[in-house]
């Protein structure tokens, strides 16, 4: 539900499919370090300014740490059963329903308009807390909730668009700091309303619709690109626009031979598509993109889960009826910044990561595991908000090297839809699991016995990564290829490791089959 997707859910969206900016090293490949012709420096800073002022104001949510204390409050009067199994499962399925279907107008519309819809879905959701007073009004929230999730793809690709590819590094890093400051800021303000300020949930409320409004005007007055990734890439030609990457992969399909004359350019897209498929299924043979993306899913299932219930369950911890000692935007804020920090400081881990992938993984996801153990048990408010700001930090470490792993050795447009099918399938699965455990229609558990259920998963995903490194290392050693390590590298891409080995390197992984591939540049 929006009180318990919080803002860094946004975050994850930006960082999980937002992370196609190119690395320094393809940027140098493929284009030079000038901006474009006629492009100049100071409309580069308006624009990027334009930019993370809308990526900050978008996130200017004051009220949404405390939507779910104010559905359980004397504002709606909800009961906990109908927050926990009837409204808060919404969000997963309508978000499941919506997610491939904003995703290609995104990019058929060229951004701009999915982005409109963004601004008055958000709207939506906050009309409907302020006036809305029935389960189906909740339901309904979230179903617009789920659109609002869905389309911050478009903001991450959006940048993108309008920037020279000299750029993308640099727009990159000011966007995901303007969103982070925007959510910190955001949680901030929320928690010095409620705590010094005494101002009731509604009056919160009604400041975050008085936001929400203002960005969907600065919306209007946002460029509409003139080129996306799949569907507008031969538009810009005459523009001065860079080509798309995809264009040297598909150099056989512009003049079919013995095709059927007057054929349409839809075909052409069609062929790319099919091409990007093919594509997709060389580099699943990857070890390290493999095992970075089952990562993905697995690991972003049960984190959202808990992102999402949350904030139920500190109001079962806390059952406070004095507003002013909800510190839930607190703990939103400093779990921001905790993100945030350790984000930044994963990109200057030094570590041999084709070697020790499996082991860190482990690490990271049986410290997760004891931190929701924590949560399930503790009847101390303030140890359920340090147990959930560290678990928030302990996966966002991870975020950036799986981005890293995943997206350095592909192309701009199989970066895209490899991001794409791993939230797809992270969805599915956060769907299946949320059916089971949370629906009134499945097992309806309260939610400590959820916090249960999430603590055993991700023990169980501690097993298998555990087990994976543990035959991994037996592998190495069977095959005597051990050696004396190089110095630790800095984020490093599996086909750059690879580079650093002597000859071949072991299949590293329980989930490798077949030879790897060279991956594409």
């Amino acid at each position: 539900m929006p009180g318990t997707a919080s803002p860094s859910v946004s975050c994850r969206a930006v960082g999980g499919l937002g992370s196609m900016a190119l690395s320094g090293l393809e940027v140098e490949k493929q284009v030079p370090a000038d901006p474009r012709p006629g492009h100049k420096l100071q409309s580069w800073w308006s624009l990027a300014f334009c930019l993370c002022f809308y990526g900050f104001m978008s996130q200017m949510r004051p009220g949404e740490s405390f939507i779910t204390p104010y559905l359980l409050g004397p504002d709606k009067n909800f009961t906990q059963k109908q927050v926990t199994n009837e409204i808060t499962p919404v969000l997963s399925y309508s978000y499941l329903a919506v997610l491939v279907p904003v995703f290609l107008l995104t990019d058929y519309l060229r951004y701009k308009p999915v982005l409109l819809l963004q601004g008055l879905s958000y709207v939506s959701v906050w009309l409907l807390l302020l006036f809305g007073s029935s389960v189906l009004h909740m339901q309904f929230m979230e179903f617009f909730f789920s659109i609002t999730m869905a389309a911050r793809i478009a903001y991450s690709s959006y940048i993108f668009s309008l920037v020279p590819p000299a750029c993308y590094q640099r727009m990159a890093g000011y966007s995901r700091a303007s969103v982070l400051l925007g959510v910190f800021a955001s949680s901030v303000l929320g928690q010095l309303l409620v705590t010094v300020g005494g101002t009731p949930f509604s009056t919160l409320n009604y400041i975050s619709l008085v936001f929400l409004a203002f960005s969907l005007v600065l919306t209007l007055f946002l460029k509409r690109p003139k080129r996306s990734l799949f569907f507008n890439r031969g538009a810009p030609a005459c523009a001065g626009a860079s080509p798309s990457e995809l264009d040297p992969m598909n150099l056989g399909q512009v003049q079919p031979t013995g095709g059927k004359p007057g054929q349409l350019p839809a075909s052409w897209r069609d062929s790319a598509l099919a091409h990007m498929l093919r594509e997709l299924g060389h580099t699943a043979r990857l070890p390290q993109l493999r095992l970075w993306s089952l990562w993905w899913v697995f690991n972003s299932a049960g984190y959202y889960l808990i992102v999402y219930y949350v904030h139920i369950l500190w109001n079962v911890v806390n059952p406070t009826t004095d507003t002013t000692r909800v510190y839930n935007g607190g703990a939103d804020a400093a779990s921001t910044l905790l993100g945030a920090i350790t984000s930044f400081a994963a990109g200057f881990v030094r570590i041999r990561w084709a070697l020790w992938a499996k082991l860190i993984i482990a690490v990271v996801t049986v410290l997760q595991a004891g931190l929701i153990f924590l949560m399930y048990k503790t009847s101390n408010i303030w140890l359920c908000y340090s147990a959930f700001v560290l678990f928030r930090g302990s996966h966002q470490l991870l975020v950036p090297i799986a981005t890293f792993q995943i997206a350095s050795s592909l192309s701009q447009e199989l970066r895209a839809l490899v991001f794409g099918v791993n939230t797809f399938l992270a969805t599915v699965l956060k769907t299946i699991i949320t059916l089971v455990v949370s629906d009134k229609r499945g097992l309806g558990l309260p939610v400590r016995s959820q916090f249960l259920i999430y603590f055993v998963y991700f023990l169980v995903l501690f097993v298998a990564y555990v087990l994976a490194a543990l035959l991994s290392g037996l592998r190495h050693f069977r095959q005597g290829r051990h050696q004396p390590l190089p110095p630790a590298q800095e984020l490093m891409s599996p086909v750059q490791e690879q580079a650093v080995q002597d000859g071949p390197a072991p299949e590293d992984g329980v989930w490798a089959v077949g030879e790897q591939p060279e991956a594409k540049a």
